[in-house]
Parts: structure tokens; sequence; C-alpha cells
């Protein structure tokens, strides 16, 4: 029986390799395993070339190829014929290739063993189902294109920087079924991400970070792509690098907050916010079981992160443009009581409340502006404005997503230091609320 490629799209996800087979331009066959397969197009595949191996000598002298797939729910096997096109080594299909190597790679602790020649292009003159026994395929749990629509409008009516992270993991629950997810945004300049917003999880872990190309979630920013793993491989850290450089430096006490996540994931899925050029973050989705998310997931996700990316970028810009208030309401006076110690150590700008650490770099640089400014005038209002031209918090000058990171900030206040508050009183405007004394302390 005859099928298109879009309806064996999920055979090529690589829980079960593919074999593919070769001829010598003398005739002699060569059959291997290929660790990478990927759909292109409905006529075309792409697979990833990392030796100089038979099946890449039999290729180049003799362009066609077969290959057998199978699918891994339902145990169908199909055969393609492939006619070898070329070779990609730079460009969209060729960093795909190479950053869902890479991601793999991350995943499992072989960074910088496997290197990505190239990508190779092949059309897919014909594809047959080999006939056999096979498993009746469950029934798709809901109808993406349903839950992609629902989710869409919803974000787009979002008008709050906040309400928008958790509205947007509350959807993937809602309408997709997700239940373990979270939400990075990016720090380009510093090549990070951290953590703004979390679900499915014991400890939210929001403030944590990690860097470019760490995992699939730091792979899927470095590369701008988004990258798919459904079976699991081995336990790993996010935080292990960040462990290492704090506990490197002079500080005193512990500066990581714990990453979220399951600690055995068997699938995976980050997918890059993107909006006008410009690398917002990452969303992430994770499950226990095997082989969660397919291509159709993967693709619903995508336009999500896009309207996701959309929304975020019209509400920064909104509240960077919103004036502050011009007549500023008086200063309140100062609590009373006992004093809380706020210490501030300059190399990160890490800031600890007593013995708690709260937060670090710029976001710990705003914080600790703030209550400076508090200290020395009694103001408690402030704007986004104000914020930017301020030459002392080191905000890049393109791409500072200020309005993710004041709500970052807020958030890390509300779990670890409640006596310390910042409210949202307008666009682009805010309050710090004290409920307790601060003595500052400068390190």
């Amino acid at each position: 029986m005859n099928v298109t490629l879009d309806q064996v799209r999920s055979c090529l996800e690589g829980a079960i390799p593919a074999v593919i087979a070769t001829c010598a331009s003398d005739g002699t066959p060569n059959a291997t395993y290929v660790s990478q397969m990927q759909y292109v197009d409905a006529q075309h595949v792409a697979l990833s070339f990392q030796f100089f191996n038979k099946t890449r000598e039999n290729i180049l002298a003799n362009p066609q190829a077969t290959a057998l797939v199978i699918d891994p729910v339902t145990g169908d096997s199909y055969r393609l014929s492939l006619l070898y096109l070329r070779t990609e080594t730079a460009g969209p299909m060729f960093q795909h290739l190479k950053a869902k190597l890479a991601g793999i790679a991350s995943h499992t602790g072989m960074s910088g063993v496997f290197k990505l020649q190239g990508a190779d292009l092949y059309r897919v003159q014909h594809a047959e189902r080999v006939p056999g026994h096979a498993l009746q395929r469950p029934p798709g749990p809901r109808n993406l294109l349903n839950a992609l629509r629902s989710a869409s409008l919803r974000l787009a009516d979002c008008a709050d920087m906040g309400a928008l992270f958790d509205l947007a993991l509350t959807l993937l629950a809602q309408e997709f079924g997700v239940s373990h997810a979270l939400l990075l945004w990016a720090d380009e300049p510093g090549l990070r991400l951290y953590t703004v917003a979390s679900r499915g999880y014991s400890a939210t872990g929001v403030g944590s970070e990690i860097a470019f190309g760490d995992g699939v979630i730091g792979v899927s920013a470095q590369y701008r792509v988004p990258i798919r793993i459904n079976h699991m491989t081995m336990e790993y850290a996010y935080g292990q690098a960040g462990r290492e450089a704090a506990l490197s430096t002079a500080l005193p006490l512990e500066t990581e907050i714990p990453f979220p996540g399951l600690a055995e994931p068997h699938s995976q899925l980050a997918v890059p916010v993107v909006a006008a050029g410009r690398l917002l973050g990452v969303l992430c989705v994770e499950s226990p079981q095997d082989l969660r998310f397919s291509y159709d997931d993967e693709d619903a996700l995508v336009t999500l992160a896009v309207q996701l990316g959309t929304t975020a970028l019209a509400l920064q810009q909104a509240s960077d443009s919103a004036a502050a208030a011009e007549l500023a309401p008086p200063p309140r006076p100062a609590p009373q009581g006992q004093a809380l110690e706020l210490r501030h150590y300059r190399a990160n700008h890490s800031i600890f409340a007593g013995s708690d650490y709260l937060i670090k770099g710029v976001a710990g640089a705003i914080l600790w502006k703030l209550v400076q400014t508090h200290a020395a005038s009694g103001r408690c209002d402030f704007s986004n404005r104000e914020l930017r031209a301020a030459p002392d918090l080191g905000l890049p000058e393109i791409s500072d997503n200020l309005e993710a990171r004041l709500v970052l900030l807020q958030r890390r206040l509300a779990e670890r230091c409640p006596s310390i508050a910042i409210e949202k009183t307008g666009r682009g405007q805010f309050r710090l609320v004290l409920a307790q004394a601060l003595r500052l302390v400068e390190s």
C-alpha cells in the first residue's frame, strides 16, 4: 500500500532507529542504522552526516538508497525509496540537525563527542507499507488545532506580563494536557536563561538559571530551534555548571536556586520564544511518559510560542513607553520594628536577606537600587523608564526584557522575603512596599 511521507512522520521520532541500505559502485550492498532521519517537508528527509563511513562512500558513488522506518507505537514498517540530492553545511536544515544532535549530546553528557559535518538531503521518491501485523493506534487525546486556536486567542487578550507567563502554562495544562512545564526568559548578552514560571513541580524554581547550550533548553535557545527528545537516557542536572561557578567565587553562601524539573523525564520538548527577530525565552514541556510529544505537538507548541512572544513583546514595548506619573504620592513613613539586614555583593549583585539568598544579576541590581533610593529619600514609586535610564544597573541597550526581570524579582520576593514586595501600579509603573525596616550592607 502506497503512503505519503506525512503519513509516516511518526516513524521518524528516533525511538526506533531507521535502517538505510546503499550500494557501492560495483553493486555490493551495505545496510546500517542511522542516528537521525529528520522530516523536512512532504517530499524530503534529512540524514545527519557525522562520519565518513561506507554509507557515505556508497551514496556519493550511487545516490539511490532504501530506508526502513518503524512506527514506535503500532510497529508498522514502511519502506522509503530515497534519492540523495546534496549535503548542506549551513542554513536552517543544517542548524536544526546540529541543534538536535547537540541537545541529545548535552542531555546524555556527551557534549563535544559527536560533531555534525553536514545534513544530507534526500528526496522521497516512493513510500510503501511493508505487509505484516501491527497494533491499533490509540485515538489522540486532544484536537491540537482546536487547542491552539483557543490558547492563542486567550494569550492575545492578556494585558500583563506576569499574568501572561502564568496563563501560558495554565493553557498548556487545560488545552494540551501537559502537566509539567516551565518558561524561561533570556538574558541574551549574558547568554543565560532564567526561570520566570513553572507548573507541576514541588518548587517553582523561579530565578534559577541555565546557560545557552546547556541541555535541551539551552540548546534550543542557542540555535533558536525546537528540540524534542522522546525517550529517557540518563538523569542530568541543568544547574551543575552554575553550582561550580558559584563555589569558585568569594561569596560566603550558596547562590544557586534549584532548577525545577522531573528527575527522570522520558519525553521533553523545548521551543524558542522568538518575536521580531529577538530571542525572548524558551518554553519547555516534559513528561514521565515515553513518546509523549509528537511532531504535531511540536508544530502546535512552536506556533503557540510565536503568539506568546508576540504578546510579550507588545507588552514590553507598551510598558517601556509609559511615562512616570506626573504627581508622585508623598513618601510613606518608614516601617518600625527590628530591621532586616539586606546585604549586597558587588561581584555579581547577589542579594541576601539575613542568611537567605534572594537573587543576583540584573534583578539583584534593580532591587538594590530600589531599596537604596528608598533609604535616601523615602520614595516608594518607580517607573520602568527611570530604571532603563539608570547607568549603574548595566541594562543592555537591546533586548533587556526589563518587564520580565521585574516579574522575576516580584515572584522571588514573594517566595523568599515577604517583608519586601513590588506592586504594579500602572503601565510601566510599580511600587516598593516594605513591611519591615531594612538595614543595608554593602560587601
